[in-house]
């Protein structure tokens, strides 16, 4: 009997030991970071500059990899593919992971399926024109659009992007017609503007600031100035409750257990809430955010309930 109970009590042990636990340590091996852009983007520069921070938080090497198409939707449906134990990770961007479902129906993923870790990123959108445009202010741009319908055409990166989103609802909130013009990409966007195929451009903060000698920003969809260019209005300040802004983060697989989403919260937010990396987001027109994984959540729900209705409007 002793020598059975002993037996059970080694087969025991060791059943327990071989399964996965949500408590085992975390990390033990290398981590792959999936970018779903091409390399160059501002979601690759965030990341490469978090990867040797991200190794020295965590204790282990950090990979970059990167998995581009479909505004990022190629790469969500394979996040939630890979397994659910921490050593898979993607940058996730707002509001691409939330208007991506709403408007395609079959993304290949579903919001939901998305388990946000941190946003740590945020570069709000603003509308620019040239600076010898005969729009000096916004005022002006709607007045002329009211009496000109479809006349002023604006670039913006992509269809039901947080460019897309903005045109939509400004148009909305204005009373007026534009014309938006998509591109693939940020960058193209921008390119076609400062060639003048588009009268105006719906643009991230960091591409308007690193162009702010060539260009007049006519208003950023942020509740207060954006900091590195406080003379630029709000939306808001001309009465258009108007919040845009491309929001990063980064997410694991549905099912991730909750200590393992900590660690990696923890790591990531010792990273934003550095003075230095902070400062340097600053310096290039971004914005640093600091958001745990319950927070940016709750962000994301807030989100979905936001555009949800607006989507199926223009849809």
């Amino acid at each position: 009997m002793k020598r059975f109970l002993t037996l059970c009590i080694a087969l025991f042990g060791a059943a327990f030991l071989a399964i996965p636990s949500a408590f085992a340590e975390f990390p033990t091996r290398s981590i792959t970071y999936q970018i779903p852009f091409n390399p160059g983007g501002q979601s690759d520069v965030e990341a490469r500059r978090q990867q040797p921070r991200l190794e020295k938080a965590l204790g282990v090497k950090v990979i970059i990899q990167y998995k581009p198409g479909g505004g990022g939707s190629v790469g969500w449906a394979n996040l939630i593919k890979q397994k659910a134990n921490g050593y898979f990770m993607s940058g996730i961007n707002i509001p691409h992971i939330v208007l991506q479902p709403l408007a395609r129906g079959n993304a290949g993923y579903r919001t939901e399926q998305l388990v946000p870790v941190a946003l740590f990123q945020a570069t709000p959108i603003g509308l620019a024109v040239m600076k010898d445009s005969r729009f000096n202010t916004l005022e002006d741009l709607i007045e002329f659009a009211k009496k000109n319908p479809g006349a002023v055409t604006c670039a913006g990166s992509g269809t039901w992007s947080g460019h897309h989103i903005a045109y939509l609802q400004f148009q909305k909130m204005a009373g007026i017609k534009l014309t938006y013009v998509p591109y693939k990409g940020a960058a193209p966007s921008v390119a076609a503007f400062l060639g003048k195929h588009v009268m105006a451009l719906w643009a991230n903060s960091n591409d308007l600031y690193q162009h702010r000698d060539k260009i007049r920003v006519l208003g950023f969809g942020t509740e207060k100035p954006f900091q590195p260019m406080p003379e630029v209005p709000t939306f808001k300040s001309k009465g258009f409750n108007l919040m845009a802004s491309i929001d990063r983060g980064a997410g694991v697989p549905p099912g991730t257990p909750a200590n393992v989403v900590k660690t990696l919260e923890k790591a990531f937010l010792s990273i934003t809430n550095d003075p230095e990396v902070k400062q340097q987001m600053l310096d290039a027109g971004f914005v640093p955010i600091a958001m745990n994984a319950e927070e940016s959540q709750a962000y994301i729900n807030a989100k979905v309930k936001e555009w949800a209705p607006v989507v199926k409007e223009f849809k």
